[in-house]
């Protein structure tokens, strides 16, 4: 294609549509990001819907589950489930106050304490695991098992592209700070 006629980028070979200034690719990325915060949407008033009954929200719902299995701190909380860690603290502090979980010691930090549940905690928790089966059992069965694992394995890969994309474009700026060639006179 000729680069004069504004659809290719002459560097890079990729298309461009004048009108948007985005790639194809990139168009595409952005109504793929547009259908997912719809789709956050939806999932966080079904949550809270489905946590209600068990006098939860679907923020606390999140922090009870992200410790079912295993302890985690409030900044691995944070991390893992995309949040972030001022409002985790404050979650899992209101959690801690109603006796749905404790802080205990961490071995590997000493500050860091660990998010555990409580028994109490994992009969709300199951209650709420309860409601959302059926729920996800007609949603999985509408949709399809396969079609769901594919669009997983897709979504993983976006996952993977942003999070490469987000750790690249820190790491000059944390060079930058360590570098004491870029101190500032007086420092």
């Amino acid at each position: 294609m000729n680069p004069e006629d504004g659809r290719q980028d002459p560097v890079n070979g990729v298309d461009h549509d004048p009108r948007v200034g985005r790639t194809a690719a990139g168009e595409a990325f952005s109504g793929l990001v547009v259908r997912i915060f719809r789709l956050n949407g939806l999932l966080a008033a079904a949550g809270d819907a489905l946590a209600r009954p068990a006098g939860q929200s679907s923020a606390r719902w999140q922090v009870l589950a992200m410790v079912e299995e295993e302890d985690h701190t409030v900044a691995e909380t944070a991390r893992t489930l995309g949040l972030a860690r001022q409002s985790v603290q404050r979650i899992a502090d209101l959690l801690e106050a109603d006796g749905l979980v404790r802080y205990v010691d961490n071995p590997r930090h000493r500050r860091a304490r660990l998010i555990r549940l409580t028994g109490e905690g994992r009969a709300v928790l199951g209650r709420i695991q309860a409601a959302q089966r059926p729920w996800a059992d007609g949603l999985g069965a509408g949709v399809g098992e396969a079609r769901l694992r594919r669009l997983s394995a897709d979504v993983d890969r976006v996952l993977a592209a942003v999070q490469l994309r987000q750790t690249a474009e820190r790491a000059p700026r944390r060079r930058r700070a360590s570098d004491p060639r870029s101190a500032r006179p007086g420092d």
